[in-house]
């Protein structure tokens, strides 16, 4: 059996501090690869929403919420080679369905997704988004891990 290089790499990034290190690595690999990148982000519904939210029907709620995520999406995009996006994906949902959805319809080779170091409370139980990806998707997944600090 051999494997091929993946083409289409789908780079799951969140609000977190350690999604440009997500980014970093999707960008590393399309280059080594020669794939293109499709990144995504799957939006639940905030413990605060903004402002601008609070004064309208509730149905207008999901677009401001992709509204505002994807603003800050494409300011991390701006970093990636233009060669090298496809595409940037914006869904309001629970994360890991919106990233395992998004990964078959974008019929992604590879997903890369960050995940935290340290697991406590709720995330032990109930798991993280990458380990409910890694579960539910029958795509390859590189699960990108913070540096150990020195």
């Amino acid at each position: 059996m051999s494997l091929k290089h993946p083409r289409t790499i789908l780079v799951a990034l969140d609000s977190s501090p350690r999604a440009p290190l997500v980014l970093a690595e999707g960008v590393d690999l399309a280059q080594k690869l020669g794939g293109r990148l499709v990144l995504v982000r799957g939006i639940g519904l905030h413990h605060s929403l903004p402002a601008e939210a609070l004064n309208e029907s509730p149905t207008r709620v999901p677009e401001i919420l992709e509204r505002s995520d994807r603003e800050e999406l494409e300011q991390l995009a701006r970093d990636v080679p233009p060669e090298l996006l496809a595409k940037v994906v914006i869904h309001v949902g629970v994360a890991w369905e919106v990233i395992c959805r998004t990964a078959d319809e974008e019929n992604a080779d590879l997903i890369v997704i960050g995940s935290h170091d340290t697991y406590s409370g709720i995330d032990k139980v109930l798991g993280t988004t990458a380990a409910k990806v890694v579960n539910h998707t029958n795509r390859s997944v590189l699960v990108v891990r913070d540096k150990p600090s020195d």
